[in-house]
């Protein structure tokens, strides 16, 4: 599967302006995420379909599923060690299943009455959330709030070697859209097609704190 592009400033007219928002590409069965790894992961992981070689799956591993905070976090491909942009197929069941069980990665006094039952919950938990402000193509902090996931354990297990569906090496797309948006601005920007994202089970939207 191809994955599907459109001009930023037709996409930016539909999207929120603030509150916490999963902008997302996906379709009826699956669901893109977004990742930065130095040259020799990226590439493995674009050859074979799956994490190895010098992946680790001993330590937290970040995913995103909005493209435009991945470019702010990597620099548009330029920073070192998230040279390789990969877009990651995952199976929406699969994401549900993440964002389900996912805990705050500080302490959030709206889902934990006490700090003590936040920190159980991150000892039970393989998955971490956390909201950040979402960004313009220029770096500019925006009101509208980006999601970041991070996997250890079984989980990280499963998202590197069970549940992609397929790996998309977007290195070249990046580099040209940086170029872009260098040489012609905003306008002239290219993106992954992206609409609002919104979990099957209304208790995971209630639970993530989404805005409507």
């Amino acid at each position: 599967m191809e994955l599907i592009t459109e001009p930023y400033s037709e996409q930016v007219k539909v999207w929120p302006k603030e509150g916490r928002h999963i902008l997302a590409q996906f379709d009826s069965e699956t669901i893109i995420v977004y990742q930065g790894y130095r040259p020799s992961i990226g590439r493995f992981a674009a050859e074979h379909g799956a994490f190895g070689g010098d992946f680790s799956y001993s330590r937290m591993s970040w995913v995103k599923p909005n493209f435009l905070w991945m470019m702010y976090r990597s620099g548009w491909g330029t920073k070192e060690e998230q040279e390789i942009t990969l877009a990651l197929r995952l199976r929406r069941a699969f994401f549900d299943s993440l964002l389900a069980s996912a805990v705050p990665s500080s302490w959030d006094r709206k889902q934990f009455a006490t700090h003590e039952d936040w920190s159980r919950g991150v000892g039970r938990s393989s998955v971490r959330v956390q909201w950040d402000p979402d960004h313009h193509p220029s770096g500019a902090k925006l009101e509208r709030r980006a999601i970041q996931l991070g996997l250890r354990g079984e989980r990280l297990e499963a998202f590197g070697r069970r549940e992609l569906v397929e790996v998309i090496d977007l290195s070249e797309f990046v580099a040209e859209q940086r170029a872009r948006l260098s040489s012609g601005g905003v306008s002239a920007l290219i993106t992954p097609r992206e609409r609002v994202y919104r979990p099957a089970d209304p208790d995971i939207a209630s639970q993530l704190q989404l805005a409507e």
